[in-house]
């Protein structure tokens, strides 16, 4: 039996509900990781730095998607839950097609500044040719890349997470198979690894505007697009915080850059980039959870359902919490064999990585109960105390940890930032939970 937003939820219900966006975020990160791992393994250690330097650019274009998807769908859910269903879909449609706008006009303009911009990242000579040719492929693709970051949140509105899982798995398999054609068999280097992910998520965008746009069984369709200003603004700052959230990372991502160049050179930042990558995988759970659980969250409060509220904010933080426990144990455990995945050709790299992960792990325990936080208060239309929280945890906290923490424990003070930035986090995700408390009746 389908899952409906106006359910109780138990927690088996809620697992039912979030099983599939988990698996799709999953399989997302995945998939995204293994242009890391063809060309690290089979193009070579430069232009595998060179990767992971562009990729927090990327990034954050990108994050114009995440921004318009959390946000947008925060808004559509709540009509939903108003009874508003035809506003609801022209509310949907205009995000959709503001979103396409946007997307091609940073694109064409980002295009041209890439060989600056790999630049200012701190490209060494042998480094900026890869980050050029991989960065400007990337770009290219970012009307596909933040049409595919928009539908993922927006399937679970529809009341169709099974297809957003079914669009990461199109994705993820032409990806890969791309990878292993162009860079295996073609030999197009760091460029066919780009080709093939703009590929792939040009696929997965195209099939979602397809099945929007015709009658469907879902509760979302694409119809006349409402494109108020106020519909807008209201889904980018409900979205400020998953928009702010991923251009922090980014920018933490090209500090960290800098100053693993500093304590330890170009093997300080492949290491670095596989530490992003496990991390996409052991957060991409907690991301799914938040885009599963943020369209209920938006449809009670929409409903004023505080019961509901109360119940899935119970069971989020305590479930979140024990995940992350778990996690931190298993990302210490196998902190070796995920490492060789990706530096198994040379020992020095796998044990500086695996020392590496063995800290980075325990960042885990609390960086899901801070990220679903945040969506909590995204989908409760308060996009201010969510990109807050946001802000903090992925900027400010971070950014102190990773100039402070150096200066006493050299490399591992790297490492360590990410665990003292997360705790950091969670104290402030408490105040603020506890303080709204009244307020929205959870």
């Amino acid at each position: 039996m389908a899952v409906k937003l106006s359910d109780h939820f138990t927690y088996k219900k809620l697992f039912k509900a979030v099983i599939a966006p988990i698996l799709m975020m999953v399989f997302i990160s995945i998939y995204s990781i293994v242009d890391g791992v063809f060309v690290s393994n089979f193009v070579g250690g430069i232009p595998f730095a060179s990767l992971n330097l562009i990729f927090p650019l990327i990034m954050i274009i990108g994050a114009i998607g995440f921004m318009f998807g959390a946000g947008g769908s925060a808004l559509v859910a709540m009509k939903l839950g108003e009874g508003k269903q035809e506003e609801a879909n022209k509310i949907f449609s205009g995000i959709v097609y503001f979103t396409i706008i946007v997307a091609v006009i940073i694109s064409a303009v980002c295009y041209f500044f890439v060989p600056k911009l790999a630049l200012l990242l701190g490209a060494t000579p042998e480094m900026l040719p890869y980050a050029i040719t991989y960065g400007r492929i990337l770009i290219l693709g970012e009307v596909a890349f933040m049409l595919q970051n928009l539908f993922q949140t927006f399937c679970m509105v529809a009341e169709k997470p099974n297809l957003g899982f079914i669009l990461s798995v199109i994705a993820g398999v032409t990806n890969m198979a791309l990878d292993a054609l162009f860079i295996l068999v073609f030999k197009w280097g760091i460029a066919g690894a780009g080709i093939a992910t703009i590929t792939a998520q040009g696929v997965s965008a195209l099939i979602a505007v397809i099945y929007f746009s015709k009658n469907n069984s879902s509760l979302l369709r694409l119809t006349k697009p409402n494109f108020k200003a106020k519909n807008i603004i209201k889904a980018m700052t409900n979205g400020s915080s998953e928009f702010l959230g991923n251009i922090s990372a980014s920018l933490v991502g090209i500090v960290f850059n800098i100053q693993l160049l500093k304590y330890a050179g170009e093997s300080g930042v492949i290491a670095y980039g596989i530490l992003m990558y496990l991390g996409f995988i052991f957060n991409a759970v907690f991301i799914g959870y938040s885009i599963g659980t943020a369209p209920i969250v938006g449809f009670n409060y929409g409903a004023k359902n505080q019961l509901e509220l109360k119940n899935i904010l119970k069971k989020s933080c305590f479930l979140t919490i024990l995940t992350g426990g778990i996690m931190a144990i298993v990302g210490f455990l196998l902190s070796k064999p995920l490492s060789a995945v990706f530096v198994a050709y040379s020992a020095d790299l796998l044990s500086f990585t695996t020392n590496a992960m063995k800290i980075f792990a325990f960042s885990f325990i609390f960086s899901g109960i801070n990220i679903f936080t945040s969506s909590f208060f995204t989908a409760l239309n308060n996009g201010l105390i969510s990109a807050f929280v946001s802000i903090l945890r992925t900027l400010v906290f971070q950014m102190l940890c990773v100039f402070v923490l150096p200066i006493f424990l050299q490399i591992n003070g790297i490492w360590l930032s990410a665990i003292l930035s997360e705790i950091l986090a969670f104290i402030i995700c408490f105040i603020c939970i506890i303080k709204n408390k009244t307020k929205y009746g959870y």
